[in-house]
């Protein structure tokens, strides 16, 4: 048996509440608490440049709804690579993280999920990786100077898409301010990755898990990294959750929708029904869920 906290994605819940409404409903649907995004759009970067009034109004709202956020997801590095060819978007990259640890920082996030990308949309090479590690050693000192974990996200991607991968960079940059952030889904899509050693030789570095169904990777199929329902695609979770209690895995969990993003027409009761899904497998495999603050 363990006890973990479960969260939910921002991007799940319906975009048209305040934060109190946010903060509010996800007690009510029985999660510990929110992971905050900062994705590419022009809108969640701007969190970046909130103010201090800006930044002091959502601290009370959490602390008057006795809310937190365990993690901030930074997909903005999709627009802005770290190993980007072009030195002005670097610069951009590292401004960025620079902003969103002083962020995290002021709002008690204890850990950013970095993407696991060098770069998106550009074509990737081994200079794409050496900037990219480069910068990423930058990123890790500034984030242990205000004592913010980094964890690097196994991705829909090939660059990183392992568990040992991440490990590799590890060996390049030492430090304890760097670490994993698996995606259930994203490692078992990937045909070449062996998920359950994975998680045997790497499950020190594992800081936090998100919880996503995905459709494999194939000879003939590209696979599906996104709005896969639980239970549809390949991952076998009730055999990696049943490991990780193994393990003793006492990390949070957070499920991984976009149906409040997607704008769909009941994204609540699509993450009731995700609830409910993992609430049942909590239980078969010996998972409790810490308790939720009311």
């Amino acid at each position: 048996m363990t006890t973990n906290a479960v969260g939910i994605y921002e991007k799940a819940l319906p975009q048209d509440l305040t934060w109190k409404e946010k903060f509010e409903l996800v007690h009510e649907l029985g999660f510990n608490f929110l992971e905050f995004s900062i994705d590419e759009s022009d809108e969640r970067l701007a969190r970046l440049d909130w103010n201090v009034e800006e930044r002091q109004a959502f601290r009370n709202t959490l602390w008057e709804t006795h809310s937190r956020i365990n993690t901030m997801m930074l997909s903005g590095h999709r627009r802005y690579p770290l190993g980007s060819k072009d030195p002005a978007v670097r610069q951009k990259a590292l401004e960025m993280m620079t902003k969103a640890i002083d962020l995290a920082e002021d709002l008690g996030i204890r850990n950013i999920q970095l993407a696991g990308y060098d770069v998106f949309y550009e074509e990737k090479s081994m200079n794409s990786r050496e900037l990219f590690v480069e910068n990423l050693q930058k990123c890790v000192a500034m984030a242990a100077k205000k004592m913010v974990m980094l964890s690097i996200e196994t991705m829909d991607d090939s660059f990183i898409n392992s568990i040992g991968k991440i490990a590799q960079y590890k060996t390049q940059i030492k430090s304890p301010w760097l670490q994993a952030y698996p995606d259930l889904g994203n490692l078992s899509a990937w045909p070449e990755n062996d998920v359950p050693k994975e998680f045997e030789d790497y499950i020190a570095d594992v800081a936090a898990i998100h919880l996503k169904d995905t459709k494999a990777v194939t000879a003939t199929s590209k696979g599906q990294f996104k709005n896969v329902p639980f239970g549809d695609g390949c991952v076998d979770f009730e055999g990696l959750l049943r490991l990780l209690v193994r393990l003793n895995y006492s990390g949070s969990y957070t499920i991984e929708m976009w149906t409040g993003d997607n704008g769909d027409a009941d994204p609540l009761s699509e993450v009731r029904a995700a609830k409910q899904y993992f609430d049942e497998l909590f239980a078969k495999v010996g998972i409790e869920q810490e308790v939720v603050n009311k």
